[in-house]
């Protein structure tokens, strides 16, 4: 009985071992089998160690694909301190090729940390230092590729691409609105040590880092260096506050040109304050538009048929009063007697106050609204103001006459772009933009692309067309004239605004405008143009603005291929203006039939022989009379 109990025992202990072994066993395949490679990547993540290879950010280019931000490759200083052996020496040496005192590189060298970045004094560092670096050959210390941004035209857009930190972060403009897809997916090299950070007998692995996307803009560079390089003028000739210009595509939104003064060179960004690099003045200034705004009363009253343009007649005695307040118009004595084409033409104060008088507080007010002014436009840019309009039950008389010709509003550089290219592109309000596409950098391939978008129909295209007429008036009769252009068709409209602080008007402190439209019978160009408070001219943006924006239309109609047409319209040549004559093709010609031909033109020859190979400018070119035309003889 005692030995059947004992075998019993036996057999159920074997049995029990039996199992312990073939659980061990399976547990064993297990490991080794279906979960190596989980394990495994977890041993490796002990030993394993990244240093981060940063990505470059997207590229910015212009509409026909020309850089305006890209990036130069840098590298940056890091340090595995457990795998430094002569700490004092590395120390001192690294000290001295930064230039940084001993004491704080030794904060570095010593910390007890698995990996330590040298910030700021270890990033973005020269080839020169980085050699210097490298030359020393230390365990422990390495030098890491990083991205720095880099904008080849300097000041040029500024405020539009905004700037990046150290860190490559975007932190204004479009490199802060496009963070996310301008921002890469950062890489990394991977080296393996042990618990106290000694550098393992394994092969280092790269990871790496992958480009952000890049951004491909409305802008034409083109038309973007001519408004720099007049704003640029300006501040020469003038000594203003600030100026700003803008041009856009009346027909779809786009922002072919954008800039400001003051400006900033977003690769320095550290040497300028916060008000200039935080101010985008053609999306964020707002001030009373002046008389740039009588094309939004006037299209109104068109639109309403409360007037006829050619057949209507408004007599100026050089005043008007409101509600006791008298209401002067710029010209002493006034117009007399006009057509209300001549008085746009004129830009006669007293001809808008009883435009809004016909029209009436409720219906002058609506299309305020309807053509976007008191809000925001949308364009693709932070930072945009909104403007200030009349609450209309706020709205007296005398408040409705000065918000006609554009006195006691405030209103924003591209609400106006806007509003007007919907007054001459048949009634069409577009939403501003200023980015054309993203893309993939491998491939090139559209990630988002960006077309036009309508906002609302504000007048007919009947209404349009009256008003596009009108506008080529005001540059070929009336205070456009020095923007005219001879063969090609101009529209436009100045403006002088006097600024208001607190309330109270300043004494011999303008805002100087001008609107212009090109070609005026089927628009390509918007280009507004503001001066605020320039020195040493005349006060009046007739005299101002006008010849720059003649200057930057010049450019636009050669960026755009712009073709000479003839217009309804001759200007009014006064006593001193001077004439625009077409230069002849003389090439081929023999010196003494070039002089005849080139009789307008002051000649300059250069070269030996009696035929002209070369001329400049080319044949085509409009010159004003007195020029030089230069001939190269051969």
């Amino acid at each position: 009985m005692f030995l059947k109990t004992v075998n019993k025992r036996i057999k159920i202990l074997f049995l029990l071992m039996l199992i312990m072994f073939t659980i061990i066993v399976i547990r064993v395949l297990f490991i080794e089998v279906i979960d190596y490679n989980k394990l495994k990547d977890y041993a490796s993540s002990l030993w394993s160690r990244e240093l981060p290879a940063e990505a470059d950010r997207g590229i910015i280019t212009d509409r026909n694909g020309e850089i305006l931000a890209d990036n130069l490759t840098t590298t940056s200083l890091f340090l595995i301190p457990n795998q430094i052996e002569n700490k004092e020496e590395v120390t001192k040496n690294l000290a001295e090729i930064l230039n940084v005192s001993y004491e704080k590189m030794k904060k570095h060298v010593y910390k007890e940390t698995s990996i330590e970045r040298v910030h700021p004094e270890g990033r973005r560092l020269s080839f020169e230092i980085a050699d210097k670096i490298n030359s020393l050959n230390y365990e422990g210390v390495y030098l890491i590729k990083e991205s720095k941004r880099n904008y080849p035209y300097k000041n040029l857009l500024s405020h539009s691409l905004g700037y990046v930190g150290i860190d490559n972060q975007g932190l204004s403009g479009l490199e802060l609105q496009y963070d996310d897809y301008l921002t890469g997916t950062a890489g990394a090299i991977k080296y393996f040590s042990d618990a106290k950070g000694n550098k393992l007998d394994k092969a280092e692995v790269y990871n790496e880092p992958t480009p952000g996307l890049n951004i491909n803009l409305t802008i034409d560079l083109n038309i973007q260096k001519s408004l720099e390089r007049e704003l640029d003028n300006i501040v020469d000739m003038f000594t203003p506050d600030n100026a700003l210009a803008i041009v856009m595509d009346p027909k779809t939104g786009e922002i072919l040109g954008m800039a400001s003064r003051p400006d900033y060179d977003p690769n320095n960004y550290q040497n300028y304050s916060s008000e200039v690099l935080s101010r985008n003045l053609p999306i964020w200034s707002s001030y009373e538009p002046g008389s740039t705004f009588k094309i939004v009363t006037m299209a109104s009253a068109v639109e309403e048929k409360v007037v006829d343009l050619d057949k209507d007649h408004f007599y100026d005695s050089g005043s008007v009063t409101v509600d006791g307040s008298k209401l002067r118009c710029w010209k002493a004595g006034g117009h007399g007697d006009q057509t209300f084409l001549e008085v746009l033409q004129n830009s006669c104060n007293p001809g808008f106050v009883k435009l809004g008088q016909m029209l009436g507080k409720e219906r002058l007010f609506s299309y305020i609204r309807k053509f976007g002014f008191g809000s925001k436009t949308g364009i693709d840019l932070n930072g945009e103001g909104q403007g200030i309009i009349f609450d209309l039950e706020r709205v007296g008389n005398v408040e409705l006459a000065t918000t006609a010709f554009g006195q006691g509003v405030s209103v924003t550089p591209i609400q106006q772009v806007a509003a007007v290219a919907s007054v001459v592109n048949g009634g069409y309000l577009y939403q501003p933009y200023i980015v054309k596409s993203i893309s993939e950098p491998e491939t090139n391939t559209i990630i988002q692309e960006n077309t036009k978008k309508l906002i609302r129909k504000t007048v007919s295209s009947e209404t349009s067309a009256i008003m596009r007429r009108a506008l080529e008036y005001v540059v070929a009769k009336g205070g456009g004239k020095s923007a005219y252009i001879e063969g090609y068709r101009i529209g436009g409209k100045t403006g002088t605004a006097q600024k208001a602080v607190d309330g109270h008007y300043l004494v011999n402190n303008y805002i100087m405008s001008f609107m212009s439209v090109v070609p005026s019978n089927d628009p390509e160009a918007i280009l507004y143009l503001a001066i605020d408070n320039p020195k040493n001219t005349a006060l009046l943006s007739s005299y101002t603005t006008t010849p720059i924006a003649r200057r930057i239309l010049l450019d636009i109609i050669d960026a755009l291929g712009i073709e000479k047409q003839q217009g309804e319209v001759e200007k009014d040549y006064e006593w001193n203006d001077k004439v625009t004559y077409e230069v002849p093709n003389v090439i081929g010609k023999n010196v003494a039939d070039a002089k005849k031909m080139l009789v307008n033109f002051h000649v300059e020859y250069s070269g030996n022989g009696e035929k002209i190979i070369e001329q400049s400018p080319q044949a085509g070119t409009m010159q004003e009379d007195g020029e030089i035309v230069k001939l190269l003889l051969g």
